[in-house]
């Protein structure tokens, strides 16, 4: 079991920044794959965000490329989401993922492609 814990959300004005942060715990030492979702009010979840721990891969949907930047620490077991020149549509709640299954054949930015969950962390941004 992989135990995952947001931090950094926020409340900021459209254009401003936020750094979320998602500590991981428990059994890590399989992870193949971290990720960011989020899910507005009366939306769906959506894949944000990802990055392969076996080769350092990124993925990003495409409203967040340019302004989000995901990365990891390895001696911190902790990923993070660098969001920048953030928009009202970027509000929701955000949760951090975490995946260890070898083979699976599921694009990265899918939900089901992540096993294991954090309780999210709330970004909310005013126009």
């Amino acid at each position: 079991q992989v135990q995952l814990v947001e931090s950094g959300g926020g409340s900021v004005q459209a254009g401003g920044s936020l750094r979320l942060s998602c500590a991981a715990s428990g059994y890590t030492a399989n992870m193949l794959y971290l990720g960011w979702f989020r899910q507005a009010p009366g939306g769906q979840r959506e894949g944000v965000a990802a990055i392969s721990l076996r080769g350092g891969a990124t993925y990003y949907q495409t409203s967040v490329k340019g302004r989000f930047t995901v990365s990891q620490d390895d001696a911190e077991n902790t990923l993070y989401l660098q969001m920048d020149s953030l928009k009202p549509e970027d509000t929701a709640l955000y949760y951090c993922a975490a995946d260890s299954r070898q083979g699976l054949n599921r694009p990265v930015l899918r939900s089901d492609r992540f096993q294991f969950w954090g309780q999210g962390t709330q970004v909310t941004v005013s126009s």
